[in-house]
């Protein structure tokens, strides 16, 4: 690009920032705590310190405005509940009793109260816990934390921006309280909720904050009339407070739309902007609407979300257009780095060609920095970093890495005969349950069982080189031995290897297909301590040779009853994985369907009857706005579609799904034309039963009856009683009986007896079904 000369001084800073720590610090310490081996002010010290190290990295970087209250202990949206004092009435006593217990109380639930429910956070990967609110809710601001983490970086020496969730977005990722009417609206408690946020306001004024930011994700949704009135009434009422800081709306992932009019009329002194993918619509948007003459915005022009390395060029001209629409730009993410590994220099396995197309956290706050720095300062100042960068990305555009011609050719021949399987689904029935065998409401898992510290051990030993392959291999076949002597003694009908050789759903895929990379220290939040390590897809895809035969086949040679083979699907490997971003979502998706395709041809032609084909990400994938969601819905289905319909009619395909909210993909769940889904529903109480029928869903269905992410046990009458309310939207016939997920995260002492009183449960209703039929 042509040299560009100094503008007004531009600053760099970041929505958020990775809360693990390098070495997973927060986890450890949080988990330390639950088990008893780390005390509260132990935890609250390791908490302090990596906040400290993030505001130290950020402002070495040349982040001139830390962001606080991004940091948390399990969520940021259960940290709004507690700011706001929205907590449920079963936790009332545990978090007055002991804050810290009642808040992971909340989180996780106890043996005799049930946690919050749990979803994914917009379309990441990234789960929040779901406010609940009932006309009765009475807010009551609890400052300890916004300004509690503010003044830790104020007495730093750092300007700092604390960081909100927004009071529309709280409110409208709520859910009504149990007990509460079915239709009612969280939004109706916009005004009882304001004088809060108008509390907390006057509070971070006066401990040091300048600028707060009030995150309004939600409102890059499609929203009617009444919720854009309400956002109107709420930055009208909030900006025109005496006492308060200067306000910064922010948005991210998705073009603000019809908000942005309102957004940008409203008496605040700024806006936060995504720029990038979708978001990019923003731009041209925002000139639609005269700019933000005299207010400040800050520019998310950096991708938050993936992993390679922005053209710092192409931003720079963006920024330059910005100039014109704003009294002032700054430079960001496009949304929170949460999203993000924290940095590529701990990765010492990837080719370092490779790694310089890479940019996590760290890679990306300096991207940010520089692109304010030439924003400010003109071309000239940063015409090194340009050169370098406009170097990698040629590299990465001519890499033979990124291409395979016969994975090309193969694709470019696939027929819609290919993606679609030739018997209807009641031929199909009628074959599988002459094949199976199985009884009314029949039991299974959803695929995995805990990893023990044995495990982990072992994989770690191997890694070391202090076992060999041979003595590795012989401790996986004991586990998988175990495990189905576990279940074959539960009465589990269906049955599950136990998965205890793979370390993550898709990054045990990733490792042994084409065209993936995978980290070692790429950990990025799922929920609470849940990380995980998405792997990189970077190339064209394909399977050099059988993933999960070996496994699945000496599992079924143990037992004479079914065992699934178990794979994760298409939409989900690109979903959990930083994805390429130089090719369209639905060619990379039809790679790996086709891989997926050879593997589940091996598994049934070894012998394997029920194939289970994991597509938890296609909800929280589905583009935010409506008019992009049938293109996306079209790829996605055909995706799973051609991975699985090579099979016979007497091969039954399960596919699974949780922590998302079902009801508006009901239809694109039927045309995946699986033969069984099972889907999480325990703690939104068989929702999704209910949403099935009403949608007319025909084939058979397991709705989730044990949260398995909480160490509550559920007892063998809730259960029962969550299978009878299942009953009433599925026919017995087309009924399983299912935990809500995989069994991981869990302890065996738990699942044992959960699993227990799950079968218990299904024989109860299975024997009342029976007697009613007679």
């Amino acid at each position: 690009m042509a040299e560009t000369s100094a503008t007004p001084s531009s600053i760099a800073t970041v929505h958020g920032y990775p809360r693990q720590g390098p070495d997973r610090e927060l986890k450890k310490a949080i988990e330390g705590y639950w088990a008893g081996r780390v005390t509260a002010e132990e935890l609250r010290d390791v908490a302090a310190r990596l906040r400290r190290g993030n505001w130290r990295q950020l402002a070495d970087a040349g982040v001139r405005e830390v962001p606080t209250g991004d940091f948390s202990l399990y969520d940021h949206v259960l940290d709004t509940s507690v700011m706001v004092g929205a907590i449920p009435g079963r936790h009332r006593a545990a978090i007055e009793a002991d804050t810290l217990d009642g808040y992971f109380a909340m989180a996780r639930g106890t043996r005799d109260v049930a946690p919050l429910e749990m979803t994914k956070w917009f379309d990441t990967n990234y789960h929040y816990l779901v406010p609940e609110l009932g006309p009765d809710t009475v807010f009551i601001a609890d400052l300890t934390k916004p300004v509690g983490e503010l003044r830790e970086a104020v007495e730093l020496g750092h300007t700092a921006r604390p960081v909100l969730v927004g009071p529309v977005t709280y409110l409208l990722l709520a859910k009504p309280e149990p007990g509460a009417d079915p239709g009612f609206d969280p939004l109706t408690l916009l005004d009882r909720l304001l004088p809060v946020y108008a509390q907390v306001l006057a509070a971070l004024r006066a401990g040091g904050a300048e600028w707060v930011q009030l995150d309004e994700p939600a409102l890059v949704q499609d929203r009617p009339r009444t919720v854009l009135e309400a956002a109107a009434r709420a930055y009208r009422e909030l900006g025109t407070l005496a006492d308060r800081p200067k306000i910064l709306v922010a948005s991210y992932f998705d073009r603000l739309g019809e908000a942005l009019p309102v957004l940008a009329e409203a008496p605040i002194e700024g806006l936060g902007l995504d720029f990038t993918g979708p978001a990019a619509a923003n731009l041209d948007d925002l000139a639609r609407v005269g700019g933000l003459p005299g207010k400040r915005l800050i520019a998310g022009v950096v991708d938050g979300r993936n992993v390679w390395i922005n053209d710092l060029g192409r931003s720079l001209s963006t920024l330059a257009t910005l100039l014109g629409l704003a009294g002032r730009v700054d430079v960001a993410a496009s949304c929170s780095l949460l999203h993000v590994p924290l940095d590529t220099a701990l990765e010492h396995g990837i080719d370092p060609q490779v790694g310089r197309w890479l940019a996590f956290a760290r890679q990306k706050t300096a991207e940010i920095a520089t692109l304010a720095r030439g924003l400010s300062e003109g071309t000239g100042a940063v015409a090194g970093q340009l050169a370098a960068n406009r170097a990698d990305l040629a590299s990465r555009a001519a890499s033979a890495l990124t291409r395979d011609p016969a994975v090309r050719s193969r694709c470019a021949a696939v027929t819609p005969q290919d993606t679609r399987r030739p018997q209807p689904y009641p031929e199909r029935a009628a074959a599988q349950r002459a094949a199976l065998g199985l009884p009314s409401l029949p039991t299974t898992t959803i695929g995995s069982f805990p990893q023990t510290a044995e495990l982990r051990a072992a994989r770690a030993d191997l890694r070391a080189g202090r076992i060999d392959q041979a003595a590795y291999d012989e401790r996986i076949a004991s586990e998988i031995r175990s495990v189905l002597v576990f279940q074959e003694a539960a009465g589990i009908d269906v049955l599950v290897h136990g998965e205890p050789e793979r370390n993550d759903m898709v990054q045990y895929f990733a490792e042994r297909l084409n065209g993936y990379l995978a980290t070692q220290h790429g950990w990025v939040q799922s929920y609470g301590t849940r990380y995980v390590r998405p792997p990189i897809l970077a190339g064209d895809v394909s399977r050099p040779e059988p993933m999960t035969l070996r496994w699945t086949t000496y599992a079924q040679s143990q037992t004479g009853r079914p065992v699934k083979g178990m794979l994760t699907g298409p939409v989900t490997m690109l979903a959990w994985s930083f994805v390429r971003d130089d090719q369209p979502q639905a060619d990379t998706a039809r790679q790996v369907a086709l891989a997926l395709r050879d593997e589940v041809a091996d598994l049934e032609a070894a012998g394997t009857v029920v194939i289970q084909v994991d597509e938890p990400a296609l909800r929280e994938t589905l583009p935010l706005r409506a008019a992009d969601r049938a293109a996306y819905l079209a790829w996605a289905t055909e995706a799973f579609r051609l991975a699985t319909s090579g099979v016979q009619a007497r091969t039954q395909i399960h596919t699974h799904m949780c922590y998302a909210e079902f009801g508006e993909i009901l239809a694109a769940i039927d045309d995946l034309d699986a033969d069984v889904i099972s889907l999480e529903a325990a703690r939104s109480h068989m929702q999704v039963a209910h949403e099935l029928a009403e949608a007319g869903y025909p084939r058979e269905a397991g709705p989730g009856v044990y949260d398995i992410h909480s160490p509550r046990v559920p007892g063998v009458e809730e259960i029962a009683s969550l299978l009878r309310k299942a009953l009433d939207g599925i026919a017995a016939e087309r009924l399983w009986v299912n935990p809500d997920c995989g069994l991981k995260t869990r302890g065996w002492l738990e699942v044992r007896a959960s699993l227990d009183n799950l079968v218990a449960a299904a024989r109860e209703v299975r024997a009342e079904v029976t007697g009613a039929i007679g």
